[in-house]
């Protein structure tokens, strides 16, 4: 007898109609479901007998989500982060977690070095007031990378990449990561220091880490009064990652000269529609959290304003290219777990 085709059923959360196209030609043989919105308990009824969920960083898939899903087996992330989903939670259901960690490292490298070149010559405020008709260059005066000292906090895929583009720039590289990999410094031409020296010495700081309980915060209140003043600080990788309010205080010292961001601390709340952090089904109402999160988003309304910071909104990923790297890879991470091979990205 042959043998029974693998074909299950698959969910697909915040999902484009060009992604959807693209998905249904990888996986014809299998049943695939879409939906453009976020996971939310609305669509556990139709979701019961899913076999494998295949979210983007939006979805928050948590105990409550793994729990009413009783067929799931795989979760396969559109993304190299996975702190959106529950890992204890789904070890716990033996179910397996994929992501897709090397889908855009240029990709992400090259908007970061769009970030600092904007910053360092005055690019965003050059097409503002010539978009006025001025034409004048007061204050417009910036300064040349070569030469200059780019601290990188962590040295993955995405860091090594925004190494090679600042040697190619002429620049010396500082790289603070928890892992070292001598090897990895010989070859690309970088020095591992630590993360005070990195913040002492480099004129402009690039941060590429994962985001968890160790890096929550690298760049804080305290740490800020020790980085070199006139210092550029960019972060394409996670919000958390720094304090926005030491951000603020750097700008405000004039520690700071000036701050390209494509990630916000607590941004899922600065997208949420403000009435929805007074509503009674708000997750964590309490005092305290609203507080903090309307504080979080008058903070991050002063860096919007402030022509010293240039925000983009979570788009250092979002490149053609990058993007049917991360379908394709998903792809195989589905067909892979299916033909029971080895999963190459599965997390640990």
């Amino acid at each position: 007898m042959p043998k029974k085709k693998c074909q299950p059923k698959i969910a697909f959360f915040e999902a484009e109609p060009w992604e959807e196209e693209h998905l249904k030609k990888g996986l014809k043989d299998f049943q695939l479901y879409f939906f453009p919105e976020l996971i939310d308990k609305k669509f556990f009824k139709e979701l019961k007998e899913i076999d494998i969920l295949c979210p983007f960083i939006y979805s928050k898939i948590n105990k409550e989500v793994i729990g009413a899903l009783p067929n799931l087996k795989m979760i396969a992330t559109r993304s190299t982060g996975f702190d959106h989903i529950d890992l204890k939670a789904a070890k716990a259901k033996k179910i397996k977690v994929a992501n897709v960690p090397v889908y855009g490292a240029n990709t992400v490298a090259e908007h970061t070095f769009a970030l600092i070149l904007s910053l360092s010559r005055k690019i965003h405020q050059s097409y503002e007031r010539t978009a006025r008709g001025n034409f004048s260059l007061e204050g417009l005066r910036g300064f040349d990378i070569k030469g200059k000292t780019i601290g990188v906090i962590g040295s993955g895929n995405i860091g090594q990449n925004v190494i090679k583009i600042a040697k190619g720039f002429g620049m010396n590289v500082l790289v603070f990561d928890a892992f070292k990999n001598q090897a990895l410094a010989k070859r690309l031409g970088f020095k591992y220091v630590s993360l005070d020296y990195l913040l002492r010495h480099s004129d402009i700081i690039s941060l590429h880490a994962p985001y968890n309980k160790k890096t929550h915060h690298l760049i804080n209140r305290q740490n800020i009064k020790i980085v070199k003043k006139g210092v550029l600080i960019i972060n394409t990788a996670r919000g958390g990652l720094i304090d926005t309010t030491a951000l603020i205080d750097g700008l405000r010292s004039e520690k700071v000269a000036g701050i390209g961001l494509d990630v916000l601390e607590e941004e899922k709340y600065i997208l949420k529609e403000e009435a929805e952090l007074l509503s009674p089904h708000f997750k964590g109402k309490s005092e305290h959290n609203i507080t903090q999160y309307l504080k979080t988003i008058v903070e991050g309304h002063m860096l919007l304003v402030s022509d010293k910071v240039i925000v983009t909104p979570h788009n250092a990923f979002n490149s053609q290219e990058a993007l049917e790297r991360i379908l394709d890879t998903t792809i195989e991470n589905i067909k892979s777990f299916c033909s029971k091979k080895q999963i190459k990205n599965l997390v640990k």
